[in-house]
Parts: structure tokens; sequence; C-alpha cells
């Protein structure tokens, strides 16, 4: 594996307009204006199979202080020349950008996440053979380039010295089914983006994108699934109906996709990022503490963003805190140590800089109220409240950790004037409350049939009746019970004096989750509906926040 297909090398950011627009990104994210130009071949990796997979390797025309890797399945075009090439490469580092196995020219069938471990290794291998090679790299990336990088941490090259994984996931079975419920929205969505992403016509592609979510709308609403998928992919994504498939012992399909391991092997150090609104949030939170208590030199930021926003609104730090850590760990440069290895945006505060994660908290009770009320004491025992669910009006997903143009912080008010949902929010705060950490919701909860699910939403209502989302759980029940105990999305925010805290509970949130059709059958093939009631008991019924300062 030491030979190369090599094309002409062609000269980018050598013209004017495009060094005027590399100080111009740089002004805008608040860097170090480039150092260097830079220029671009095409080459082609051979794996052990025998494919070749496309990379386009950027070399400096300057000094070259460090080598990064870069591997992912959406092309080497805009914005991931931009954000993981250009911008290093400026900066005099030299960057391997590779388009995984059956994406954009690279050989192969794509089959997601299967082939990253090998086809990573066999990349690294074709590294070393290289004569511009000195002994030392890093990895970088998002999202799936992140998973690519965990792949490769299965089985550390010794040349590794650093990763920088921004909302990486490092299983995707609990991405899919941490929650027993399918993450329809998320994953049928995905399978569509990607079916499409190469097709020929950026103005075709850009309208079929502005449609695409009405198009995965339209089809999770439909039964049952796997055939409802499948007709909106025609014969694109084939592994459609094995990712509606729950993980289990006999499952060999999620093997390839769970890299859990790696969090137990690397040795180097990891710079973690991530957003409260990120669909990937709790792994990232998972990789810190496990990497933390190894004893690994890991940092983690977490600003107030969705996926997507880590590369628009949160595109200044991610690039200024990636640049900081590769100058320290790969290039050697003089650079200011990172102070706190935990560094999180409080919403209604800013930032903030902790050794640790979560800090030290209190935990306060406010207990569900007949009549829609919010407080510190439980009422007396008796009474409950109920709602029915019925999967053929679903109640809807509002803002939230989901992928979706639509996801994060929203105004979420029409979902607590549902009939569906129940709705409790407490007396207007007279002093500032904040939290950090994982609120957990306890309900005495029953149901007139077990197949049912649980959402429940914390959210913020201000002066004028408007409610925000801040953090949410969901749980899919699979037999008869009367205590559910849910831990809600992990939170750093400021309940401002002034303000309301409300608790929201449905029986759905939709199409992030797949409705439970209430009949217990497979998610893939299930098509009969069979509504339920749900009822939750007073006097147990609460939530804990975990309050800090």
């Amino acid at each position: 594996m030491t030979t190369t297909s090599q094309r002409p090398a062609r000269s980018t950011l050598r013209t004017l307009p495009r060094r005027l627009a590399g100080h111009a990104l740089a002004r805008t994210l608040r860097l170090a204006p480039p150092t260097t130009g830079f220029t671009v071949s095409e080459v082609k990796i051979p794996m052990r199979d025998g494919v070749e997979l496309i990379a386009d390797v950027y070399e400096p025309a300057g000094e070259v202080v460090g080598t990064l890797l870069a591997r992912g399945p959406y092309g080497r075009a805009f914005p991931f020349n931009i954000v993981f090439a250009d911008l290093h490469a400026a900066r005099g580092y030299r960057v391997v950008l590779q388009s995984v196995r059956g994406t954009f020219g690279s050989g192969g069938e794509f089959s997601p996440m299967v082939n990253e471990a090998a086809d990573g290794a066999d990349t690294v291998e074709w590294m070393r053979q290289q004569p511009w090679f000195t002994g030392r790299f890093a990895t970088i990336g998002i999202s799936y380039l992140g998973f690519t990088q965990f792949a490769l941490l299965q089985d550390p090259p010794p040349e590794l010295v650093t990763s920088v994984i921004i909302a990486g996931p490092h299983d995707m079975s609990l991405s899919a089914w941490g929650t027993g419920a399918f993450t329809v929205n998320d994953f049928l969505g995905w399978c569509n983006l990607v079916a499409h992403q190469e097709d020929p016509g950026r103005i075709r592609a850009g309208i079929r994108q502005m449609r695409a979510q009405k198009s995965v709308l339209r089809a999770a609403s439909q039964a049952p699934l796997g055939a409802a998928g499948r007709a909106l992919l025609g014969d694109a994504a084939p592994w459609w109906e094995s990712w509606l498939t729950p993980p289990a012992d006999d499952n060999p399909f999620w093997g390839p996709l769970k890299v859990d391991s790696a969090l137990d092997r690397v040795q180097v150090p990891v710079l973690l990022l991530s957003g409260w609104q990120d669909l990937f949030l709790p792994q990232t939170l998972h990789q810190f503490r496990h990497l933390r208590a190894r004893g690994i030199d890991v940092g983690l930021t977490v600003g107030p963003w969705t996926h997507t926003q880590l590369l628009l609104a949160g595109l200044p730090t991610v690039a200024r805190e990636t640049q900081k850590w590769l100058d320290t760990h790969l290039a050697g440069r003089p650079a200011t140590p990172r102070s706190d290895r935990f560094r999180f945006w409080v919403g209604n505060e800013g930032w903030r800089g902790l050794p640790d994660w979560p800090p030290t908290t209190t935990g306060r009770s406010l207990y569900l109220q007949p009549g829609g009320g919010l407080a510190d004491t439980a009422p007396p025992t008796g009474s409950s409240a109920s709602f029915r669910y019925d999967p053929t009006d679903p109640t809807p997903s509002i803002g939230g950790r989901l992928l979706s143009p639509d996801s994060g912080y929203r105004d979420d008010t029409a979902l607590a004037a549902r009939r569906d949902v129940l709705s409790f929010t407490s007396d207007t705060l007279t002093t500032d409350l904040v939290v950090h950490g994982c609120p957990v919701a306890e309900l005495a909860h029953s149901s007139d049939n077990p197949f049912v699910d649980v959402f429940v939403r914390i959210s913020e209502v201000d002066a004028k009746g408007r409610s925000r989302n801040v953090s949410d759980a969901y749980q899919r029940l699979s037999e008869p019970t009367d205590h559910v105990s849910l831990e809600l999305d992990a939170i750093s925010h400021r309940f401002r004096a002034g303000t309301r805290i409300r608790v929201l509970i449905a029986g759905g949130s939709h199409p992030r989750f797949a409705r439970n059709l209430g009949n217990g059958e497979a998610t893939s093939t299930a098509s009969q509906t069979t509504p339920s009631t749900h009822e939750v008991h007073f006097g147990a019924s609460r939530i804990v926040l975990p309050v800090g300062s």
C-alpha cells in the first residue's frame, strides 16, 4: 500500500481574491491572519482490498508545522474544505482531506461506519510511506468525521499525537435507539441527505434540500415505517431496514457501529466540542468524563448550539479553539495553555470555565400540582391528571436535539396548549435560579396500554407568557409500571427572576422519535394503531433540578 495515483497539483489561495477571502474569513472568525499559501493535489490511496479512496492533500508553500487527517462522506468541497483544510493549510498545516469509501469518487460501496476502522488504518499506512511524512499527525472533524476518528482510535497509530473531535459519536446504536424509540427524523433524514448529496446540479440539489424535511416528515408519519422509508429512499441507503432493528446481543449489524473501546485505548490529548442542543451531546459528555477519569489530557467546550450551528454560529469558537489546540499539541507553537478543561455556555449568562463537569449542585424538587402548578411542596396524594395520546395525530416535536432546521431553542408555547400534553408552571421566580447538570423527572405514572412512550420537557416562560425549551427526556416503556424516572438532557441555564419554569409531559415527540403505534409490534413493520390514556398521579411526581451558583 505504498503506491499513489496523483493528479497534477492545482494552486489555491494563490490568486488575490482567494488571499483576500482568507484574510476576511480570519477577521470574521477572529483568527490570526493566514501565514502562507498552499497547493492541493488529488491523490488515490489504496486500501488492503484494492479499493482506492480519493483524497485532497493540501501542501503549504512555507514551513509545514504538522499534518492533519480528516475523513468523511460529505465530499471535499464547501464547507469541509474551508473549515478543515483551508483554515489550517493557510497556517502551515499539511491536510489530507479524504472521501470515505463509496463517496465522491472513492471506490467501493458506502456502508455507514462499517469500514472506517480498517480504511482509516490503511490511510495512515499510506501516509507513513510518503516522503513528506514526519512521523507525527493529528485528526480533526465533525459528526461522521468525528466517528472516523474514534474508529481509528480503537487501535491508535503510534504517530497520532492529538485529536479534535467535534460532536462525534462513538456508538450509533445509542444515537438511534438509546431511548428505546427509534430516532426517525435524524436517521431517515440523514439517509435521504446522503442518498442525494451527489445528485447532479447544485440548483436542483438545493431545491431538494429545502423540500427534504417535508418529505422526511411525510414518510415518518406513514406505516409501516420500513416501507415508507424505502419509498422515500428508492434504491439508495440499503442499510435503512437494518437501522430499524433495535440493538441486541444477537444482532451483528450494530457491532462495527460501536467503537466505544476507543475511549479505553486513546492515550493522546483530545479536544471535544459540542452544543447543548447537539444530537450527540450525551455521548460527548460521556467521552469527556471517561477520558477525564483515565487521566487523559482532555478539553471540552459546549456552546448554545445545535449540530449544524457548530459550523455556523459556533464556527468562530470552534475554529479558534481548534487552532489553539493544534498549535499546542501538534505544531509545538507557543500558546497559552487551556486554563479550564470544561468551557461552557450558561443560558441567559454567557461563558464559564471549570476544571470538571458537573459542578457541585444541590437537588431542588418541584412537585407537580393539581390545576397545573409547580411548587416546592408536595400536594396530597389521591388525585391525578390524564391525557390521551393518539398515534394518528402524534404530539409534534418543537425544537430540541434533532437534526433539522427546526431544532434547538424554540418557542414551544403551542405545545403546552395541546390536549395531549400536560403542562405545569411555577410561580414567577423572585430570584435567579441556576441549574447545572441533568434534571430528573420522577413520575407516578400509569396507562391503559403497556406500550407507551413518555416525553418530559422543561421550558422557561418569559414575562409575556412565551415559553422556550431548555431540556428534554424521552423513554419508551415496554411493560406496565407505576413509576417512571427519566434523566433529562444536561444543561447549564440561569432561570432569571421574573420568569417561570414549565414542565410538559406527553406521550410522543414526532418526528424526532418514531410514533409508538401502541401494539408492541416491530417498528419496521407495525401498521395498526391503538391510542393510549396516560395518568400522572400527584403527591410523588416531581422534577429534581441540580441547582448551583
